[in-house]
């Protein structure tokens, strides 16, 4: 059993920053991502459960044990941070069994699990070399391989992939959800970066302000995100926020929205930017920017009078002074 419970957990410094009263369970054997903006707390939340900083208030369960008031190495987890933090004069295979090293375990041990964590990560033919000869993607897997050899049931990672280019971070997301899946591990993954939430989470608890804005799927936060600001952060272009009443805002999803000639809301296009595969059409409804998402090219030009439309069904509604979601009412 390798299921995280954080339970009522709070953290501050001086009564300013940190975390909450935070509850949330990771299930063993899955990948659960706290998600949100810089200073919201999901790295506080980490270093916490990994026992780097010091809980206020509240408990910590890992596989059924309480490890609130244990040190990192006793609570048996593996971590990997946004910094490789490699050690420059040693070699990949040195780096991968440090850890195995520090703990004395045996040399056949630590080269029969090096030979397997190398296979695993990729690294087989570079374990001779030093980490300037490495490219950003193969000094990730090198901090993986680390993380991996110590065969902890628990792994947490802290903005791993924050470091690579579009290309490699795409790459080694996809490396990491296979790894976690492939060897069963809990795996806690931080992230500012909703793309990496989406397409790795089983799980993702979107944090704000030291509390959490919701927890669920990812396709539960972007289909029912809990408040207007869940809605923002989730989807690219984020969905659109408009005045509705008095007391309420309307969502829709850009890809929800249609340009029609006759019927809907009154627009003007002021940009088109083409992406290939779709476009997304930048208008001006009363003051307010509203985003339509539109398969392949869209040949309208900025200053056209359009007309908007979208089907009730796909309407979220949300209070405008507490920005949470309001179910039912949908505008007729």
């Amino acid at each position: 059993m390798s299921e995280i419970v954080v339970n009522a957990v709070s953290k501050s410094w001086g009564g300013v920053g940190g975390v909450d009263r935070v509850s949330f369970k990771a299930e063993a054997g899955t990948l659960l991502v706290l998600l949100g903006p810089s200073g919201c707390g999901k790295s506080t939340t980490l270093r916490l459960i990994a026992g780097l900083e010091e809980i206020e208030s509240g408990h910590i369960t890992i596989g059924g044990r309480d490890v609130t008031h244990l040190s990192p190495a006793e609570r048996r987890i593996s971590m990997v941070f946004q910094s490789y933090a490699l050690f420059p004069h040693l070699s990949v295979a040195e780096n991968i069994i440090f850890g195995l090293k520090v703990r004395r375990v045996g040399r056949a041990e630590r080269d029969e699990r090096l030979k397997k964590v190398a296979d695993i990560v990729g690294l087989s033919q570079l374990l001779d070399r030093k980490p300037s000869q490495l490219s950003g993607g193969q000094r990730q897997r090198v901090a993986l391989g680390r993380a991996i050899i110590a065969e902890a049931a628990v792994c947490l990672m802290d903005e791993p992939l924050s470091n690579l280019d579009a290309k490699l971070r795409h790459e080694m997301r996809t490396e990491i959800r296979s790894l976690q899946q492939r060897l069963g591990m809990t795996m806690v993954y931080v992230t500012h970066d909703q793309t990496e939430a989406m397409t790795m989470a089983d799980r993702v608890i979107l944090m704000r302000d030291g509390q959490i804005e919701q927890n669920g799927a990812p396709h539960e936060l972007y289909n029912q995100p809990a408040s207007d600001f869940a809605a923002r952060f989730i989807g690219t272009p984020p969905m659109n926020i408009i005045s509705w009443r008095d007391d309420t805002s309307l969502g829709v999803r850009p890809e929800h929205i249609t340009l029609d000639d006759h019927d809907g809301v009154s627009a003007t296009i002021k940009a088109v930017e083409y992406l290939g595969a779709d476009s997304i059409i930048i208008c001006d409804v009363k003051g307010e920017t509203v985003a339509v998402r539109q398969s392949g090219y869209c040949s309208v030009t900025t200053g056209t009078k359009v007309n908007l439309g979208w089907q009730n069904r796909h309407v979220h509604l949300f209070e405008k002074n507490s920005g949470k979601r309001r179910e039912g009412g949908l505008p007729q």
